[in-house]
């Protein structure tokens, strides 16, 4: 089967056309398909032949944009085995077979049904197969075959990135490249000159150029100057066809801005100015203003004023105005009417930055000549200092002068001057100030420890003009007399140790004066000499305004006396001599060997420790009910019986406790200790509380008449008879304890309970030596040594 079209529309593919036709395979891949076959010739073996298909491979083209109202020829297939009697059957499937294209299955003509876009598919993919119409069996094998779509010029050049925003430099050299634009054409590039684009300028001529083939836009004049023109559109078309006759095209706008360079001076728009200043301007404020023109924009135009000679150069200043670009002019020195009635100013401009390509163009700065002239206006008084300072003693008298301001007017006029005190304050209605002459007095009697300094302002007007008033601030010191006694620093809580030795400091005490230092220290200290002379303390005056207190004596006693009382008295050196006398409070407290306090008296622990009447008490309230509840608890306990249970099945072991504890040897009351030192105190046997007996006693042994006069080792043998023979005991093991210590002793006690009250001459100072264990030790017999010496 062969492969046929008359789509051919160019004379190349009419000759392939034409050679597929007379041709067939042998030229273009066509292969004829024979079945196999086998010839008998005499002589000769048997060939077989491989079987030829009879497709011819090759594409098909279809012409896009179709709009004719029949459907488009496309080709013919064709079988070798098609004989035209229609027993052939063509089928024709892949991309757009039944829809797109439809083939007369018994022709083998293939058509396109619809108008095809190449800019969306460019070609298609089918496969053809022949079959028996009769049996539906494929006389050939199936083979693939492409249908291309042949492009027409039917798409325009676009500007995909358009419109264009570009800027380029003012004065830029002739053919300055700006932009370049780019065109796309949605054709097919190799087919004709579908593709092809060419660039024009529409408008923007003679400005700007585009290059036809690239599409770079430069620019065409020399210097364009941004100060005459700043924006410029240009048009620029692209075409297809390379342009001729007939083609597509595009258009896109390109807005261009020139920038600015500094190619223009400042200048002033005139040579001369002038400009009134009254006299009574402020120093530091601004009197006038003056402004040059620069035709350049942003930092271009930045510029800079500067008076370059002129009599007013020390007088006036200059300064620039970064927003408005103007030249500020300030006064820096007072104005004087009657002393110089004008001044001239030459000022300068110039421009801080420069573009050295254009220096050529010529310098960048201009100068222009200012003259001030200055006004004659009524002025206040004016004072001869600009402040004062006056001083005046405390405790003065009122009217006491304290000194005078003077002011006159400046004027040639000079009128009379009024003097009076500004009352905005307290502390200017303790002064009055003469109207006429500006003597300035106190009102009243002044306190330097209270206030040392006072400022007041006073003002002046002239009479013929009140409104014109000028002022000036007055400092008045107060100046310090002796009147103020010195008196201690603090309040001193001074400690003395009752193991203190005779001449050991036990405090350093200071004084201070309100006084200044002139009437204040040195300060002298000193014991009262109207009182005995002190047997306990001593005073010693360190002649550095402090004193030292000393003790006299060796040991204090704080059961004997704790708190001791020191008058002072303390002297400044002031003309005349103040003195004041304070006393001091000793307390005597129990110390370590290292001098550090352990414990005082318990009034003056609790005071130091910080805590108040209320706390006392609700720490005492505390202590009160815990013992109130341990007492209770105490008594329920013993006055709690429970009954001893005694087993009748096992009575052999029981000892039975009573858990009463003694006093000690002091205690004298718990029991009657005669029992412990006499057997004749059991007279008779005694029961067991605890146990009832079932059986009746057994005799008892009675005891001798001579009972007082018998030993110990009879008495406990006469007791463990009874204890044998008593049947209310357990039966078995039994503990009987008897306490008894015998006759007392001929020697005596030795106990040191009573010791206390006798007098030894034995010095117990070695006592503080043993160490910790034995401190209160050497506290008792310290306290007594103490008692003794005093």
């Amino acid at each position: 089967m062969r492969i046929t079209s008359t789509s051919c529309i160019c004379p190349v593919l009419v000759c392939l056309c034409f050679v597929q036709r007379c041709y067939g395979a042998a030229h273009h891949g066509s292969i004829k398909v024979t079945r196999n076959q086998t010839k008998h010739i005499e002589g000769e073996t048997e060939v077989h032949h491989r079987p030829k298909r009879g497709w011819v491979w090759n594409q098909f083209f279809v012409l896009e944009e179709h709009l004719g109202p029949d459907p488009q020829y496309v080709g013919k297939l064709h079988s070798n085995s098609d004989k035209g009697d229609g027993s052939v059957k063509y089928i024709l499937t892949g991309e757009g077979a039944g829809t797109i294209f439809i083939i007369d299955d018994t022709t083998g003509d293939i058509h396109s049904t619809k108008s095809l876009d190449r800019e969306q598919k460019t070609h298609y993919v089918l496969h053809a197969q022949a079959i028996d119409r009769r049996t539906n069996k494929p006389l050939e094998p199936e083979s693939e075959f492409i249908i291309k779509v042949q492009d027409i010029n039917d798409n325009a050049p676009k500007f995909t990135d358009g419109p264009y925003i570009v800027t380029v430099p003012e004065m830029s050299e002739m053919g300055t490249s700006v932009l370049q634009v780019t065109a796309t054409d949605a054709d097919d590039p190799t087919y004709g000159n579908s593709a092809r684009v060419v660039y024009s300028i529409l408008q923007g001529q003679p400005y700007f150029s585009v290059d036809p083939k690239t599409g770079v836009i430069r620019t065409a004049l020399h210097n364009m100057d941004r100060e005459a023109r700043e924006h410029y559109s240009v048009v620029i078309q692209a075409k297809d066809m390379a342009g001729q006759v007939g083609g597509l095209s595009g258009s896109t706008t390109v807005n261009i801005t020139l920038t600015d360079v500094n190619d223009n001076p400042p200048r002033f728009p005139q040579k001369h100015y002038q400009l009134y200043v009254p006299e009574s301007a402020q120093v530091g404020s601004a009197v006038g203003k003056i402004k040059a023109n620069d035709a350049d924009a942003g930092s271009n135009a930045d510029m800079k004023y500067t008076i370059i000679n002129g009599d007013g150069s020390g007088v006036f200043s200059i300064s620039t105005d970064k927003e408005t670009r103007e030249g500020i002019i300030s006064l820096k020195k007072p104005l004087n009417y009657e002393k110089k009635k004008s001044y001239t100013l030459n000022i300068e401009v110039a421009n801080t930055h420069l573009d050295f390509r254009f220096s050529h163009l010529g310098p960048f700065k201009d100068v222009t000549m200012l003259k001030i002239i200055v006004g004659d206006v009524d002025e206040p008084p004016l004072f001869s200092m600009p402040s004062y300072v006056m001083e005046v003693y405390e405790n003065a008298k009122i009217g006491t002068v304290v000194g005078t301001v003077a002011a006159q007017d400046p004027d040639s006029t000079n009128s009379l001057v009024r003097y009076f005190i500004d009352h905005n304050t307290e502390e200017d209605r303790y002064f009055i100030i003469d109207a006429n002459t500006g003597n300035i007095k106190t009102a009243k009697i002044f306190d330097r420890e209270e206030t040392p300094w006072y400022n007041i302002t006073v003002a002046a007007s002239e009479i013929d003009n009140p409104g014109l008033l000028s002022h000036v601030p007055v400092d008045i010191r107060i100046l310090d007399v002796n009147d103020n006694p010195p008196e201690l620093a603090r309040e001193y809580d001074v400690v003395v140790c009752e193991n203190a030795k005779p001449g050991q400091v036990i405090q350093t005490i200071r004084a201070t004066d309100k006084d200044n230092s002139a009437n204040g220290p040195r300060f002298h200290y000193s014991l009262d000499e109207g009182l005995s002379l002190n047997p306990n303390f001593t005073l010693r005056d360190n002649e550095d305004n402090t004193a030292s207190i000393l003790t006299r004596r060796r040991r204090f006693s704080r059961t004997t006396q704790d708190v001791y009382y020191l008058p002072i008295l303390i002297s400044d050196s002031g003309i005349p001599s103040l003195s004041s006398s304070s006393t001091l409070t000793i307390r005597v407290c129990a110390c370590e060997r290292d001098g550090r306090v352990r414990t005082c008296h318990a009034e003056a622990f609790l005071s130091s420790a910080g805590l108040s009447t209320g706390a006392l008490i609700a720490i005492l309230l505390c202590v009160i009910i815990l013992l109130a509840i341990v007492v209770l608890f105490i008594t329920l306990r013993r006055s709690k019986k429970e009954p001893l249970i005694i087993s009748e099945e096992d009575v052999r072991e029981n000892i039975v406790t009573y858990d009463d504890e003694g006093g000690g040897e002091e205690d004298t009351e718990a029991f009657d200790i005669s029992a412990l030192r006499n057997p004749s105190a059991a007279e008779e046997l005694k029961y067991r509380r605890d146990v009832r007996p079932d059986v009746k006693h057994a005799p008892r042994h009675q005891p001798s008449s001579s009972l007082n006069s018998i030993d110990v080792h009879e008495f406990i043998r006469q007791r463990l008879a009874e204890a044998d023979l008593d049947p209310s005991v357990p039966p078995y093991d039994s503990i009987q304890t008897y306490a008894y210590e015998g006759h007392r002793s001929e020697a005596g006690s030795i106990s040191s309970l009573d010791s206390a009250t006798t007098h030894s001459d034995q010095d117990y100072n070695y006592l503080g030596d043993w160490g910790p264990e034995f401190k209160k030790l050497a506290e008792l017999y310290g306290e007594i040594e103490s008692e003794r010496t005093t």
